[in-house]
């Protein structure tokens, strides 16, 4: 699954090659995707769509679309029999992309075969195709009016973003001060810390010599700044290390750039790269959570 610093890299690789483009035609070929809008709805309102920018909010991929107005017939006629002409607004759209478990981008040229499990096709000016595939069908799409995408449910209750100002020691402080759950669970809560999937959170508490199963109430407030740290230290080191590893190809697999930097993920029973000591995991609300015993004693 797709952590945040790979999909910044999605968004990176869109970036570079849909900005400025124009969708001239789109298909829906698993409406669940798109969800609650037709498939019809959806291909109408963005037919005609420049693609402006390309950005992220957490592990949703923004794709900023603009339509421009046109003049369009009003079918009630005005008074003194005249038939009415209204202008149609341009619209400012968001195409909000969370790719789930298995959701990838692929760019193609008009000739190219379809991947499997193409379940949306962007046709884009000069013959070529964006594709959205997804094997487990988990991907979402949501299709919002850009001054509405702050409000939206899944975007509206996202934490601060790791890189933002908003995020700070003093954030973090007062939420673990907050909390009884352990530290491992309330860090993989995308409404608290944003952007520590299972396999950061647990990198980042190595990092930070934390007790991932400790109370989170329970952190003593000197150590506070060790965590927040380690948090963006993690995240900044997986966006630095995985640059020019994801683009628009068929072949990639998520997570496969980042694993051979993996100081305790699915290391169970090797040495600690610090202590010697041999990594242990443990099955914790339902996930894999690993650890080391004498780093992380506290």
């Amino acid at each position: 699954m797709p952590e945040l610093p790979e999909v910044e890299h999605v968004v990176r690789a869109l970036r570079r090659v849909v900005v400025g483009r124009t969708i001239v035609a789109s298909e829906v070929r698993l409406p669940k995707l798109i969800a609650p809008l037709s498939a019809a709805t959806f291909t109408r309102r963005i037919k005609n769509s420049t693609i402006t920018g390309v950005g992220r909010r957490g592990k949703f991929i923004l794709i900023q679309l603009h339509r421009s107005g046109s003049l369009a017939h009003r079918v009630a006629a005005k008074p003194r029999g005249r038939a009415g002409v209204r202008a149609e607004r341009a619209q400012e759209l968001t195409l909000a992309v969370h790719l789930r478990m298995t959701g990838k981008f692929v760019l193609l040229n008009v000739d190219d075969d379809l991947p499997k499990h193409a379940h949306a096709i962007f046709y884009l000016d000069h013959d070529q195709r964006l594709i959205f595939r997804d094997q487990r069908q988990f991907g979402v799409m949501k299709l919002i009016e850009s001054s509405e995408l702050a409000q939206t449910r899944g975007i509206r209750e996202l934490a601060p973003e790791p890189f933002g100002k908003d995020f700070t020691p003093e954030y973090l402080r007062l939420l673990l001060k907050r909390s009884h759950r352990s530290l491992k669970t309330l860090l993989l809560d995308q409404t608290k810390v944003l952007g520590l999937g299972n396999i950061y959170a647990a990198e980042a508490l190595f990092r930070a010599r934390i007790n991932p199963f400790k109370p989170a109430d329970e952190l003593a407030s000197r150590r506070v700044p060790q965590l927040y740290e380690a948090i963006r230290d993690v995240l900044q080191f997986a966006v630095d290390h995985i640059r020019g590893s994801i683009s628009l190809e068929e072949g990639f697999s998520y997570g496969a750039a980042f694993e051979r930097f993996w100081q305790v993920y699915e290391r169970e029973g090797q040495p600690c790269v610090k202590c010697g000591a041999k990594i242990r995991r443990a099955t914790h609300d339902g996930r894999s959570t690993y650890w080391c015993p004498k780093c992380q004693r506290h």
